[in-house]
């Protein structure tokens, strides 16, 4: 009988601690499966990141370059979410019905008839007469034809370009009387003294490298082709010494814009090869912008470095507004100088429209929130094309009426999609730049002055990104210092809507016999009309 009870008693210890390992088993497994699970999920999430970026580089690589907004028949008006129409009602104090506006302002359409363009017509005519043979004047009645009149047409014709000497001849001159006094005519004061290079052909060069993007090295073939030779290296040289002539006005433009109360500004990466970096490391040319159309000033400055110790030694003495990217180190910098430090609304609609290129094809004309994003964004721009040509209090009025609730129902719509976005994703990294830079983004509405984004910073560095594809880098940091002040000095001109070649030979032609502040002053682009 003990015995029995006994055994049962072991089988049950058995029974109850195979049901605690079958416990403890199934824990793990389940522990597991949540790992497995989690890991699943995460590399889900890492796919659809990477097929994100996929699309995009696609995009940027064979799609459009304009970021027009697209959507299919129908689809033209706001993401349909009532909640939004009544924020936006109750804020306006009337119905909003906003459309799908690119951020460039179309064209208006032309009043003149379809067809071929008449030829500009300050270019020089050639006329080649054409008359019947003697022969070919005789009517079939026998008379003989007389001119009645005559048919014009023209065609484009192009002269090669002609390379010529400057034979400076000095006379001499001396007293018949006493052979010690001779006299010589004096040279005029030349840009490169000791060079044989007159401003005319300095000045093509100049504009073939930073206007037209031509390497020094194909400027070089293309002179041998004219059967002058002219080594690069000689040109490099050039342009250096050019580039320490010019600097006085630099200067000038430097001082002038740090005293214009509003600056936009930017950079870019360029490679220097010879510095103290690595070949392969990454230097900057950052661009400063400031002044209205007609006393635009443009400024290239080198640097090896982006750190933010460039930005405060480039807007030091610095009063007023500025106007970035968003890029972290200015931060520190505005807060420095006591600079209202203004966002750039394009940055934020380029983030949702690559929050769209990164969407399948299939959603990509579809009504996402990227889109809806963008369709808020394209009113506030269509704001700013009505503000136009506004002064600055008319410009401030209307915006505080029309654009400030917008960014208010902007701002509600994104904190809420926020809650419920990924953020590692590129709707997601919009919507976090949208919430991170909102102090800074909605600072323009409070100023007429203030542009609502930096595209103007953008525009004056683009003529450089285009150079650098076919030059790619600069050889030493002298050239990219130089590159840095004829850039200024050629995008200032065009700014101010002067042609750079000629601008550049009337410069180098009178540059040399400046003395004083005013003579530069004088010489400065603005100070210049087209015409002249």
């Amino acid at each position: 009988m003990l015995e029995s009870t006994s055994g049962v008693t072991d089988q049950a210890a058995n029974a109850t601690t195979r049901i605690a390992l079958l416990e403890a088993e199934n824990e793990q497994l389940r522990v597991r499966d949540a790992e497995r699970g989690a890991e699943l999920a995460a590399r889900e999430r890492r796919i659809r990141i990477l097929e994100e970026v996929l699309r995009v580089l696609k995009a940027d690589r064979f799609g459009a370059s304009r970021e027009k907004l697209n959507v299919a028949p129908g689809q033209d008006g706001l993401f349909n979410e009532a909640e939004t129409m009544v924020e936006l009602a109750s804020a306006l104090g009337t119905e909003v019905a906003l459309q799908t506006t690119p951020q460039r302002e179309d064209k208006k359409p032309s009043a003149t008839k379809p067809g071929r363009k008449a030829i500009a017509s300050h270019l020089p005519r050639i006329l080649v007469p054409h008359e019947l043979a003697e022969s070919e004047r005789v009517c079939a009645c026998g008379d003989t034809l007389v001119e009645i009149g005559e048919e014009t047409s023209e065609q484009l014709d192009y002269v090669r370009p002609k390379i010529q000497v400057l034979q400076h001849v000095r006379k001499k001159y001396a007293c018949p009387g006493c052979q010690p006094c001779v006299k010589t005519a004096p040279v005029p004061a030349q840009i490169l003294p000791r060079s044989n290079a007159s401003p005319g052909l300095l000045a093509h060069i100049v504009t073939s490298k930073y206007v037209d993007a031509l390497p020094l090295y194909r400027q070089e073939t293309i002179f041998e082709r004219h059967g002058v030779h002219l080594p690069r290296a000689t040109q490099a040289v050039w342009i250096i010494a050019l580039a320490e002539r010019v600097q006085p006005l630099i200067n000038l433009m430097d001082e002038r814009l740090r005293e214009s109360g509003y600056i936009r500004m930017d950079e870019t990466p360029v490679q220097v090869l010879k510095s103290e970096k690595a070949a392969t490391a990454e230097h900057y040319m950052w661009v400063r912008v400031s002044g209205p159309p007609r006393q635009r000033i443009i400024l290239f400055d080198y640097d090896a470095s982006r750190g933010g110790d460039v930005a405060a030694r480039l807007l030091s003495d610095a009063k007023g507004y500025l106007q970035t990217d968003g890029y972290g180190a200015y931060d520190r910098v505005a807060k420095q100088y006591e600079l209202t430090h203004c966002g750039c609304m394009a940055h934020l609609r380029r983030r949702f429209f690559e929050a769209i290129k990164a969407l399948p094809k299939a959603e990509q004309k579809s009504s996402t929130a990227a889109h809806e994003g963008v369709r808020r964004i394209d009113a506030l721009y269509a704001i700013e094309r009505e503000a136009k040509s506004l002064n600055d209090a008319e410009r401030t009025a209307l915006r505080e009426q029309k654009a400030v609730p917008q960014l208010t129902a902007l701002h509600h719509w994104a904190s809420a999609l926020a809650q419920e976005t990924l953020p590692s994703g590129k709707l997601g990294d919009a919507l976090d730049y949208l919430l991170t830079q909102w102090p800074k983004l909605i600072r323009y509405v409070q100023h007429g002055q203030v542009a609502i984004d930096t595209n103007v910073a953008e525009n004056a560095i683009r003529p450089f990104a285009l150079g650098r594809r076919n030059w790619l880098f600069a050889d030493t940091v002298k050239g990219a210092k130089a590159s840095a002040s004829l850039y200024s000095l050629v995008q200032t001109a065009r700014a101010n809507e002067l042609e750079p070649y000629a601008y550049l030979c009337r410069l180098f032609d009178h540059l040399p016999a400046a003395q004083c502040v005013a003579d530069f002053e004088a010489l400065l682009p603005w100070n210049i009309t087209p015409a002249n």
